[in-house]
């Protein structure tokens, strides 16, 4: 068995197919090891707890569902920066089965307030992408928005 994970990366690759493979309960120190040939210390050399290791996989997970579209004209229209969105969703139910359901749920009991502070950074980033959509959108009048209809409302 190594001794030594490549990367923080690997060991969060190998956490997102587990889950895709095995469901969420799979997510664990001793599974995650196993799955990447290494011992549980090895693991814990990048997580201090499995709720660590949970909330790292959330994030990655979402970074991987959200991964941002290499087609630029995505972000320059709303209609269809809204599509890719549903899209991404789309995706993510049919690789992570579940995910969307539990994690607002709130299924990281060991460590609620920074699952809820991560999800919270990770809706805000959509609402400021598609903020900076809406801003950018040459089919958006001028005049669509006011003091009391914002772009963010």
């Amino acid at each position: 068995m190594n001794t030594v994970v490549t990367s923080k990366e690997d060991i969060l690759k190998t956490s997102r197919k587990l889950i895709q493979q095995q469901g969420w309960s799979a997510i664990n120190m001793r599974s995650v090891a196993v799955a990447c040939g290494v011992s549980v210390g090895s693991i814990y050399n990048y997580f201090d707890s499995k709720a660590a290791l949970v909330c790292a996989t959330v994030e990655s997970v979402w970074g991987e569902i959200f991964h941002r579209s290499e087609n630029s004209a995505v972000f320059r229209d709303t209609q269809a920066c809204i599509v890719w969105m549903y899209e991404r969703m789309e995706y993510g139910c049919k690789q992570y089965p579940g995910f969307f359901t539990l994690h607002s749920l709130g299924f990281m009991q060991e460590d609620k307030s920074d699952g809820k502070r991560r999800m919270q950074q990770t809706w805000q980033h959509i609402l400021n992408g598609l903020c900076s959509v809406l801003k950018q959108d040459a089919r958006i009048r001028t005049d669509a928005f006011t003091e009391q209809f914002t772009v963010e409302r």
